[in-house]
């Protein structure tokens, strides 16, 4: 793929670059040493390519295509490019502005208002192994691998009311320095994809304000759409959202780092 560069592809490659290397593994020296290889030649595989779409489907609201194994990060900035300033590629749904209403995939965002410090809102929620105490659907968790601040586990909840026991591995990436995590359901089910992007702000009280992003959509005859998968989202998230609250605050109370109310 032959691509002219603007300046703003150009700034765009070096953001994409940082992507790759800080969410997918890829080798900080190897765009230097290969400008013109493809990602499959930097050695991308479809699991740092899901991770890659995730990213910047979050941060600039675009999509890339299923061949993007195929393209450079060059070519990879020049898409990017175009969909911010309004040439979406294909019907994009959330991440540009060609598809209709009726077109886009799922999404959801939520967030609450955690009264305890960033530090410990962040450990807390992002010790995987402690889910099940955490979260009241989940009834285990398996770790299965870890590398670098990479987790892939499986997570098995609770039977739901037909006595349905739903499992499935997913794998997560946590940034500690923008405090932001980015995470893929690895069996998907009856998703053609789930992304979720968490996202911690402190607030100015010293309380923290944790969201959660989901991006999705369901396989034709899976048992809900996408927008019946949103309301059901938009009703069990915040419930989850603030059993979690209430015990990180519970927890802050006991450490003495409870958030002062009356400030």
């Amino acid at each position: 793929m032959t691509v002219t560069r603007g300046p703003a592809a150009t700034a765009l490659a070096t953001e994409i670059t940082d992507i790759l290397v800080a969410h997918c593994g890829l080798d900080p020296q190897a765009p230097a040493r290969a400008p013109a290889a493809t990602l499959a030649e930097l050695g991308m595989d479809s699991l740092a390519l899901l991770e890659l779409q995730a990213v910047v489907a979050d941060r600039y609201r675009a999509r890339i295509p299923a061949e993007t194994q195929e393209l450079t990060i060059a070519a990879v900035a020049e898409l990017v490019a175009g969909q911010r300033d309004g040439d979406a590629v294909g019907p994009v749904g959330r991440a540009g502005s060609a598809a209709g209403p009726a077109d886009r995939h799922g999404h959801t965002e939520n967030s609450i208002v955690v009264g305890a410090p960033l530090p410990l809102v962040w450990e807390v929620t992002n010790d995987v192994a402690t889910w099940p105490d955490l979260f009241t659907e989940y009834r285990s968790v398996e770790i299965l691998e870890r590398y670098g601040h990479t987790v892939r586990f499986r997570l098995t909840m609770h039977p739901d009311p037909d006595g349905t026991v739903w499992s499935w591995v997913s794998e997560r990436t946590v940034d500690p320095v923008a405090r932001e995590v980015h995470a893929h359901r690895v069996e998907t089910g009856p998703f053609e994809y789930m992304r979720i992007h968490w996202r911690y702000t402190p607030e100015p009280d010293g309380s923290t304000r944790m969201t959660w992003v989901q991006d999705f959509h369901l396989r034709p005859g899976a048992p809900l759409d996408d927008r019946g998968m949103e309301d059901r989202l938009n009703t069990n998230t915040p419930l989850q959202m603030a059993v979690i609250r209430d015990k990180v605050e519970l927890l802050a109370r006991r450490r003495g780092l409870e958030v002062d109310d009356d400030e």
